[in-house]
């Protein structure tokens, strides 16, 4: 079964931590866990039995409770992902089983936290995907003119991908976007399979001036039928800030997702 795992839990588009907006020296003790890992890319068939671990750390000074579930959601058009506990049209969260609901953990303490997706026999290639949360029971009060409680939770993605299902991207435009205030060379992206992918690998690019620099794209999961706008972002050098670039810039090379390859030759102009 072929697996691929980030590491450890800094906030990623992949595992959302979402909070009140609130300066971080307002905080008491509130949410207090990392995840590991907080993104799931595994593979199953239909009529098996996958299961699954999280490791949940409470890193408080005092015990910490948490409640546990899981989430349907969707990502916007501007990357933001919405949660929602109502049923998705074609969910698999009834396919999910979770250890308990409800866990609480002294300072320091790891939990090894069991997950299972039950796939239904003779179930056609699809994508399975969900969040499971993590939802903190211990408010953190704020302090300042008005005292109120607050509380957080984190959303560690699930893809699942049945029966053989892959993705399928295609470029179906580019162009060049203003991103804080600096031109960037941007590809739009289209998924016509039925499991989510991403873009990774480099491409050589020289820019009007004749510099030359590698560019990455942006990893954001591109959804069965969506469309994503893919930043080409410059790789720097250690220790150096990216390069500024200027347009026209000429970009060529391969981008991968999956074993497949996707050829880029273009010109991008301001």
């Amino acid at each position: 079964m072929k697996r691929s795992l980030i590491s450890s839990l800094r906030l990623t588009l992949s595992a959302f931590l979402v909070f009140s907006t609130l300066a971080p020296a307002a905080w008491a003790q509130g949410f207090a866990a990392y995840i590991s890992p907080p993104r799931f890319e595994i593979r199953t068939q239909p009529g098996e039995s996958l299961r699954e671990v999280v490791e949940i750390q409470h890193v408080g000074r005092e015990k910490g409770s948490y409640r546990l579930y899981t989430n349907d959601w969707t990502m916007g058009p501007d990357n933001g992902v919405a949660f929602t506990d109502a049923l998705a049209p074609d969910s698999c969260r009834p396919w999910v089983a979770i250890e308990r609901r409800e866990l609480t953990l002294e300072p320091g303490a790891r939990y090894r936290y069991r997950f299972q997706i039950d796939v239904p026999a003779g179930t056609a290639p699809r994508e399975c995907r969900f969040a499971l949360m993590v939802e903190g029971l211990d408010p953190a009060e704020v302090k300042g003119a008005l005292n109120f409680p607050v509380s957080g939770r984190i959303g560690v993605i699930v893809y699942a991908r049945i029966g053989g299902a892959k993705p399928n991207l295609v470029i179906v435009g580019q162009q060049v976007t203003p991103i804080n205030g600096q031109p960037a060379a941007t590809l739009d992206i289209r998924n016509t399979g039925n499991a989510t992918g991403r873009l990774e690998g480099f491409l050589d690019a020289t820019d009007a001036d004749g510099k030359s620099v590698e560019l990455s794209p942006t990893d954001l999961p591109i959804l069965p039928g969506d469309t994503r706008r893919i930043t080409l972002n410059p790789v720097a050098e250690d220790g150096k800030p990216p390069p500024p670039l200027r347009m026209p810039m000429q970009v060529k090379g391969e981008l991968e997702w999956d074993d497949n390859r996707l050829p880029v030759e273009t010109r991008f102009l301001p």
